[in-house]
């Protein structure tokens, strides 16, 4: 049970949340929180601390969540099982007993020097036993969590090329255009502000949504759905590109929080990244779980993937190689990937007719049964796997 340091969250409109005011009464008989929505998503806040509810309130609209509350009695019984996350004030929680043992389940205490406090909590089944105003970040993120339904976090690849030209990209949207294929979420993020954005590699550089300009500013938390809905869909996928602009950067913070929102929808995000690891790049790192580093099997090209492979593994420890052929000297994957140092993800084959599929429009992977298509699959089936994520 604890509480944690954090900062002030935006004051935001509490008027959103539905109040239910009752005589004390019991949750089995069903005697208490009439006028609740049973069901609701939101969370349930269960106080009678008018200045508790107000800060309460509004900790959950900056999270943008939409609260129901309960004064003066323990809620219906289907009312506190359904809610997503249950906030209790210590002013109430000796009124709890008897409830159902849940999970989510939040005390915030009045008094840090009440050792009581803690007392009480085992007997309702907190989790936490949280202090206001000290705790206000920390719970605005599970409120936050709890409003967008988080489950578990996205299986996230960074994709990175040895040398220019490498392919880096083209892999990256196979990847994602394979996870979307084979029904999974997927969400295809352009990292490389000179790679000329893969919202045309995708055929939709004309697709409306926003791009990565109209997101620099971002900071904190974003709500991942809202995220997801405002970025364009192609091909099954939601990409996030560059648009045509003079925009060359992204500041580390809104990586931080548009990445960090893109993994809490689940599913699988790809990252296309530069070769320099700029602080864009380096913060993408930190929340990838593994990435691929794609090599065209050439002396000259292992030269400079050695390069690159120093500077991710600064931040990432699982980097894989993946060898493009043709091998003009007639070196193996194998043997490219040890001189490296790197474990071999897979050999990639010439594709047939990819040049002229990007020409048209046709983005790579969509073939399934192409050299692309095989690699990602099988890559996707074995990393899902191995991440305990398997569909």
């Amino acid at each position: 049970m604890t509480g944690t340091s954090s900062t002030e969250p935006p004051a935001g409109n509490a008027g959103r949340a539905r109040v239910a005011r009752a005589e004390i009464g019991t949750a089995e008989s069903g005697t208490a929180g009439t006028g609740l929505a049973v069901g609701a998503v939101g969370p349930l806040l269960v106080t009678e601390d008018e200045q508790l509810i107000e800060n309460l309130l509004r900790i959950c609209a900056a999270a943008g969540a939409d609260p129901q509350v309960v004064c003066g009695a323990p809620p219906l019984r289907q009312v506190w099982e359904a809610a997503p996350l249950v906030v209790v004030g210590d002013d109430v929680a000796d009124r709890m007993v008897g409830l159902t043992r849940r999970p989510n389940v939040l005390l915030v205490g009045s008094d840090l020097d009440d050792v009581e406090v803690w007392r009480r909590a085992v007997v309702l089944g907190a989790r936490h036993v949280i202090f206001l105003p000290d705790a206000e970040s920390w719970l605005l993120d599970r409120i936050a969590d709890a409003a967008e339904g988080v489950g578990a976090q996205a299986l996230t690849v960074a994709v990175l090329g040895g040398r220019g030209g490498a392919g880096a990209s083209t892999l990256a949207c196979a990847l994602a255009i394979t996870a979307a294929r084979e029904g999974r979420r997927a969400m295809l993020i352009d990292g490389d502000p000179l790679g000329g954005g893969l919202d045309v590699l995708l055929g939709g550089e004309d697709a409306a949504g926003l791009r990565w300009p109209d997101l620099a500013g971002s900071r904190g938390r974003v709500n991942a759905v809202e995220l997801e809905r405002s970025l364009p869909r192609l091909h099954a996928l939601t990409a996030l590109s560059w648009d045509r602009g003079d925009a060359l950067t992204i500041p580390a913070a809104a990586m931080r929080t548009v990445l960090g929102a893109a993994r809490r929808r689940g599913g699988v995000v790809v990252l296309d990244l530069p070769r320099r690891i700029d602080e864009a790049a380096a913060e993408a790192l930190d929340q990838t779980d593994l990435g691929l580093l794609v090599i065209p099997a050439e002396l000259r090209a292992m030269t400079a993937s050695g390069r690159v492979a120093s500077a991710v593994r600064m931040r990432l420890t699982d980097l894989r190689a993946v060898v493009r052929g043709p091998a003009p000297s007639g070196m193996a994957g194998e043997e490219i990937a040890r001189g490296l140092m790197l474990p071999l993800a897979g050999e990639l084959a010439a594709e047939p007719g990819l040049v002229a599929d990007l020409e048209c429009g046709r983005p790579p992977g969509l073939r399934p049964k192409g050299p692309l298509g095989r690699f990602c699959s099988a890559f996707l089936t074995e990393a899902l796997a191995g991440s305990g994520m398997a569909a």
